[in-house]
């Protein structure tokens, strides 16, 4: 109880409060690729510890929002105090939505992370304990980034919140996997972004959560994705709330708020 009520007073000012970002342009001198969309502009908001708190983790944040538009508030900016005061670092990223050209969203945010990897130094953060976290349509790309991404875009490790993960009729989020990839896609691009099928023993080590009862992103997306983690032998915890539906993030009116809040803190910490 006692700790209970101890995170309760440290939360609920934190996030009533909330603190500052520092916004930059994620591609300073024009994006590599172009989707069309002159006023869609990629960016980033730094959140970083209290340098003598600094544990030089950091965690790169995707909000979702059927690749169409972005919740970038509660599965974003107003995550800062709780990562912050745990000593990481959050930068969450307004990328920029495909409009038909599907390689968009994950070329944000490789570049997102090659960013923070860059200002290592400066940020007080460990090039090597980067992670990659997504909401929904935010975690089929944080899964997309996980499973995909090659060099120094590699994350350490990834936070998938009842994220899209296939791309298949019937599992898939619809609207998702029309906007990424469009209405009548081939069976190749449909294989390429089923992300289930691209986990290998390299894949980084997963936190999973969802709701037994989301009707819009069904659960066996998440299922399918644990046991291919687990079958490669990547470590990963999975947390399947009996309530809550969709696009809970980090609202407070969540019924299992605080017991995701607590495991997913026990889970940065176990490694």
């Amino acid at each position: 109880m006692k700790k209970t009520l101890l995170f309760l007073l440290v939360m609920v000012p934190a996030i009533a409060f909330g603190q500052k970002g520092t916004e930059m342009l994620l591609w300073p001198d024009g994006p590599r690729s172009n989707n069309g969309d002159v006023s869609d502009t990629a960016k980033v908001t730094v959140f970083l510890p209290n340098e003598k708190k600094a544990t030089g983790r950091a965690i790169v944040c995707c909000p979702g929002g059927g690749y169409q538009h972005l919740a970038m508030q509660h599965e974003g900016f107003d995550w800062a105090p709780f990562f912050t005061s745990q000593g990481i670092a959050l930068i969450v990223v307004k990328y920029r939505m495909p409009h038909g050209h599907y390689t968009i969203p994950a070329e944000d945010a490789e570049e997102a992370i090659r960013l923070v990897r860059r200002n290592a130094e400066a940020w007080h953060i460990n090039p090597q304990d980067i992670g990659i976290m997504g909401f929904s349509a935010g975690g089929h790309l944080a899964s997309t980034v996980a499973t995909h991404a090659t060099g120094d875009a590699v994350p350490n490790f990834q936070i998938l919140f009842y994220p899209v993960i296939s791309m298949e009729q019937g599992t898939t989020h619809q609207g998702s996997r029309d906007n990424l990839l469009g209405k009548a896609p081939k069976r190749k691009l449909v294989n390429q972004y089923n992300n289930e099928q691209h986990v290998t023993k390299h894949t980084p080590r997963c936190f999973l959560a969802l709701a037994h009862d989301d009707r819009s992103v069904l659960p066996v997306n998440s299922l399918n994705y644990y046991e291919q983690l687990y079958s490669n032998g990547v470590p990963a915890s999975m947390h399947i709330y009996p309530s809550g539906g969709h696009g809970f993030g980090i609202r407070q009116s969540f019924a299992y708020h605080l017991e995701m809040m607590l495991e997913l803190k026990a889970w940065l910490r176990s490694f």
